[in-house]
């Protein structure tokens, strides 16, 4: 009671025990010592969510680039000289040029090594076709199986087959 409010005394009871501040003090701190950590645990959630979210988008573009099919390889083309041939036929002659169209770099290498016998089995093969056969769509098909078919085999004894894909005709007169 030795403190004045307007040089009037403050009764006990309007103050209240001085243990009964110490107790409200105690629950403004214990109400803030609860917030702390739930700060520091929603902080951390968020953050955890922020680092995740950030990994995910940074392994989606490796899943697209996977699902996504693979270019073709570049052809490997390997063109060939005219050939200009005596056919079957009495008097007739074909004037032809093929270029191949090959699996890989490695089966153009051997064909170009081996250009000679490449073109002989060729020009063998052209003066056994027939100049009626040739002339419709159904002989000229069926020579490319041929072609394909002569090429496939090894051109030396212990060298793998060459693969070639497709035969394109860039000159093709019977005459």
């Amino acid at each position: 009671m030795d403190r004045t409010r307007d040089n009037q005394p403050i009764s006990s009871t309007e103050t209240g025990s001085p243990y009964q501040m110490t107790d409200s003090a105690i629950n403004k701190k214990s109400k803030r010592s609860i917030w702390i950590p739930l700060l520091v645990l929603i902080t951390l959630a968020a953050c955890a969510t922020a680092g995740y979210s950030y990994w995910r988008m940074q392994q989606q573009p490796t899943t697209n680039a996977k699902a996504e099919p693979a270019p073709p390889p570049a052809p490997v083309f390997f063109a060939l000289d005219t050939f200009t041939v005596n056919l079957g036929d009495a008097d007739r002659v074909l004037y032809i040029g093929v270029t191949l169209r090959l699996k890989d770099e490695a089966t153009r290498a051997r064909l170009n090594e081996y250009l000679p016998e490449v073109r002989s089995r060729l020009l063998l093969l052209f003066s056994r076709q027939n100049a009626a056969e040739l002339s419709t769509e159904a002989g000229k098909q069926k020579l490319i199986a041929a072609i394909k078919e002569t090429l496939a085999a090894p051109l030396v004894a212990g060298q793998p087959k060459q693969v070639v894909t497709d035969v394109l005709y860039t000159a093709f007169i019977l005459r």
